[in-house]
């Protein structure tokens, strides 16, 4: 599969695909940056002709960054491999987490977060008003939807305090930085394979402390690399 990156002068969000001699052609939209895929550069070329016949558009030729994103690819052995390396470095930068010592898991066992530990005191909440928890959880959550599965557990756990956190909630959002921090060259890498989509799911037993309900994750692969995963509490308690 190949693919090319696009600015198109126009706001807009879409995917589209369409077939051509039987061959998918996928081009996808986000504000102004597009990505056009397909098997031969042959289908590319004809595509781009006709949009830039359409609309004020500018060539970046093969798709090296999206959205922070960025491709890598190894023609010869036919890989290509996503990551957010630069993007995870500036994140880390902007909490004061880059000379930070890495840890090795995205979340400790130690961790037992509860809404008791929210503030109750005036001196908690002015501590807290001087923290950056909602941007710092909103900065990790791209990280995590964009290609790092690994992170869901640990996201899932700490956005539930977004309202009200406390300063033991910090501290395991500042744990994620530290592990961040040490995997911030881990990528995606994905393949040539005939393996097709494999799907895993499991849940803990009432882990929640709060409400005593369970969480469920779920991974999806294609081709061995994971594509789609979650990690959520579930509506009721089972």
């Amino acid at each position: 599969m190949i693919s090319h990156g696009f600015e198109r002068s126009k706001y807009d969000s879409c995917v589209y695909i369409k077939f051509v001699d039987g061959s998918p052609i996928y081009l996808l939209l986000y504000v102004d940056d597009m990505l056009i895929a397909a098997k031969g550069m042959k289908e590319i070329t004809t595509l781009k002709a006709h949009l830039s016949s359409e609309f004020e558009m500018k060539d970046l030729g093969a798709a090296k960054k999206i959205l922070g994103m960025e491709i890598t690819r190894d023609r010869k052995s036919g890989l290509l491999f996503l990551s957010q390396q630069s993007y995870i470095k500036k994140v880390l930068y902007r909490f004061n987490m880059d000379g930070a010592n890495s840890v090795s898991t995205p979340i400790a066992p130690h961790f037992k977060l509860l809404v008791s530990q929210c503030p109750t005191t005036d001196e908690e909440f002015e501590y807290m008003s001087k923290v950056p928890y909602s941007s710092a959880v909103g900065s990790l959550m791209y990280a995590m939807v964009c290609f790092r599965p690994d992170l869901s557990y640990a996201m899932s756990l700490i956005s539930r305090y977004m309202v009200n956190p406390g300063k033991e909630h910090w501290k395991a959002v500042q744990w994620v930085f530290r592990y961040l921090l040490g995997t911030s060259n881990a990528c995606l890498k994905f393949g040539r394979t005939s393996e097709g989509l494999v799907g895993y799911v499991d849940s803990d037993f009432a882990a929640d402390l709060d409400k005593r309900r369970s969480l469920t994750g779920y991974v999806f692969n294609v081709g061995g690399c994971a594509v789609s995963w979650k990690a959520t509490l579930q509506a009721v308690v089972a």
